[in-house]
């Protein structure tokens, strides 16, 4: 053990949390694998559960209030959360914070199984009754708390990864998010269809137990003890902040993460109705899932090549690709030219998310790394809401409408063609030009010149760190 400098300003030296001299780096990488592919089981099944909620709600109730409040109460419970999630993630060592996550998950879905079992299904759908608003929250309060694992994931890429391969890492993480969609996509409906909602409980809960199960044969012995850090109480919100601006732009590298997210809000809002305009609804599912295959070969590339020597401006080129990719695959309703369109924006996507990681993970030092993705993660996730709350009005009352009046129609048919959608085609359109535009103006802000800095001077200190290291090594 050796005695490593203070990780923030007024803290003593201490010794190492992390030894990573313990294993071998294919050793260490194994052991990511492991954790990835569990926290994958664990994500999965959390969606499965979340999503079949919302298709067993709505089937019984046919109010589109009812599923429009399950799926906000869960964005906001994420926004209001995960500043906690990252305060636990940098006080306690992140094996234990993933088991803990992965236990209360498991207690909350046993808790609904139980009360599904008890409470008769009239009851459980009367939403003026009391019973079905416990029984969503208790689904949902286990899915959120399962995010707390995904905070702690980010951190043990800074642990059992080697700095030069940390994207790769990401692009890895990437996948997986793109695996959850597939999955659930086509199997909750079917789950809903074909099972009922108990039978799709039961499902949960066995896969959920079966990851907890595995979680705890995992090791990951780099990780000493936890690391010494600033973190206090529950809701380091101050803690968090002060990590943040602790870094030169790194504020402003969040801050933009969140404006790309609700600008591909406006995507993710507006993508069903468009496609359950033009497909029929057997079909759109199946359709999206097989889009949704760009997560997948988006997260491969980056595993095999990573992000580049600059994450950021990889960051940067992705966004105006994107936004390009927004602005001309609704131009036309045509179906492949939609379906086309989503697979590639779908492929940048984890180019985005693991160029912000990438960069914190490098520039941030590990003992405050659990608040600032958990800052993120709350600034970000709060961007989902307000487009469903600004961008779904303004389209349905006013954009739509006026896209199918005839004088509507006859002005927008020489930009966007003529059929039912052209007013979601507009939003788009918009969107996609605002998102270019952003990206571009970024790359000639100081921001982005401090940033890139930062994250190239980490780089190197990195590198002439293990340089030391290596020559030490020889010489023993």
């Amino acid at each position: 053990m050796t005695e490593q400098e203070p990780a923030f300003p007024g803290a003593a030296a201490v010794p190492d949390a992390v030894d990573t001299s313990l294993r071998s780096a294919a050793q260490r990488s194994r052991t990511f694998a492991g954790i990835l592919l569990n926290t994958a089981l664990a994500n999965i099944t959390t969606s499965y559960l979340w999503f079949a909620l919302t298709f067993w709600v709505y089937l019984g109730t046919r109010n589109v209030i009812a599923t429009g409040v399950v799926g906000g109460v869960y964005m906001l419970l994420i926004a209001l959360s995960s500043i906690s999630f990252g305060t636990f993630v940098d006080r306690y060592r992140k094996l234990a914070v993933m088991r803990f996550a992965a236990g209360f998950t498991l207690v909350m879905f046993v808790l609904s199984g139980v009360m599904f079992l008890l409470t008769p299904a009239d009851s459980l759908l009367d939403l003026t009754r009391p019973w079905f608003w416990i029984f969503t929250l208790i689904i949902l309060v286990g899915a959120v708390v399962e995010n707390m694992r995904n905070i702690a994931l980010s951190t043990t890429v800074t642990i059992l990864i080697e700095p030069d391969r940390r994207a790769n890492a990401n692009g890895l993480v990437g996948m997986v998010q793109g695996l959850m969609f597939i999955v659930t996509s086509v199997l909750s409906g079917l789950s809903v269809g074909l099972l009922g909602m108990g039978w799709t409980i039961v499902v949960a809960l066995v896969l959920t137990a079966l990851a907890f199960a595995h979680l705890l044969t995992l090791r990951m012995p780099e990780e000493v003890r936890a690391a010494a850090t600033d973190a206090h109480g529950s809701f380091d919100l101050r803690g968090s902040l002060a990590a943040v601006l602790a870094i030169a732009g790194l504020f402003a590298l969040i801050l933009f993460s969140t404006f790309n997210n609700f600008i591909g809000g406006v995507y993710m809002a507006l993508m069903d109705p468009y496609g359950l305009e033009m497909f029929p609804v057997e079909l759109w599912g199946t359709y999206f899932a097989l889009a949704a295959t760009g997560f997948i070969v988006g997260g491969a590339l980056i595993g095999k090549f990573g992000l580049g020597s600059n994450p950021l401006r990889s960051m940067l080129l992705a966004v105006i690709l994107m936004g390009v990719l927004g602005a001309v695959f609704t131009l036309r309703e045509w179906g492949w030219l939609y379906i086309a369109g989503i697979w590639l924006y779908l492929v940048l996507v984890p180019f985005v998310e693991a160029a912000e990681q990438t960069v914190i993970q490098r520039v941030v030092p590990l003992p405050r790394q659990g608040r600032v993705f958990g800052f993120a993660m709350a600034f970000e996730s709060a961007a989902a809401p307000i487009t469903a709350f600004v961008i779904a009005p303004l389209a349905q009352f006013w954009i739509i409408p006026y896209a199918r009046s005839p004088e509507g129609g006859a002005q927008l048919s020489p930009l966007l063609g003529e059929g039912t959608s052209r007013g979601i085609a507009l939003v788009f359109l918009v969107a996609g030009l605002i998102m270019v535009a952003a990206a571009l103006l970024a790359f000639l802000t100081p921001v982005y010149r401090r940033v890139s800095v930062s994250y190239a001077l980490a780089a190197a200190e990195a590198e002439e760190t293990a340089d030391t290291v290596s020559s030490s090594a020889l010489d023993d």
